[in-house]
């Protein structure tokens, strides 16, 4: 019964990210979503007990999405220098970003109003960040504000891109100069 129950889970929010990346976020509603997997609106309550808790389950599976997506390349990374790590961490984040901009969105941006995500939700999120921090020690990059402009700075181009040439390679384009710019800026080789 649990592995039906969680069958279930799984379903219907891959029904809302099918929704989401057809007409975006705001499109996924409990009656769409109730559509696409066979039920009737109100049957969703026993799997979620709110749009908002679809939205939930969704974030979480993005920012676990992301982590495996970046353990996959990252015993390479890790010989490499701190420009060339960040190079190769700004590409893959941008890149995994950029091809599914509902998901994009969801993790990166607040515009579901009355949507937060719930602790446990966000622990993936806290964790890949966590990792990240970790992972920039060995090179000497351990101040908060450090990492947080590397992070407004690659978050930036992804958002300028997907907003104003998604599809293109406007601002993919900039990510090496943006990355020797930040090192530079934090006079590190």
């Amino acid at each position: 019964m649990a592995e039906r129950r969680e069958a279930s889970r799984r379903e219907i929010v891959n029904a809302a990210w099918s929704i989401a990346r057809e007409d975006g976020l705001a499109a996924v509603t409990l009656r769409e979503v109730a559509a696409r997997v066979g039920m009737r609106a109100p049957s969703l309550y026993t799997h979620f007990e709110s749009r908002n808790a679809i939205f939930d389950a969704m974030f979480a599976q993005a920012w676990r999405d992301l982590i495996e997506h970046m353990e996959a390349g990252i015993r390479e990374a890790s010989t490499m220098s701190l420009r060339d790590f960040l190079k190769w961490n700004s590409r893959t984040f941008f890149e995994f970003c950029v091809s599914d901009p509902p998901r994009a969105q969801l993790m990166n941006q607040r515009t579901i109003p009355g949507f937060e995500p719930t602790p446990e939700a966000y622990a993936p999120s806290l964790a890949a960040w966590q990792r990240f921090r970790e992972e920039l020690v060995p090179y000497g990059v351990t101040r908060t504000e450090d990492i947080d402009l590397y992070t407004a700075l690659l978050g930036g181009l992804i958002d300028a891109q997907l907003a104003n040439d998604p599809g293109g390679d406007r601002w993919e384009k900039l990510l090496d100069r943006a990355v020797d710019m930040y090192v530079d800026g934090l006079d590190l080789p």
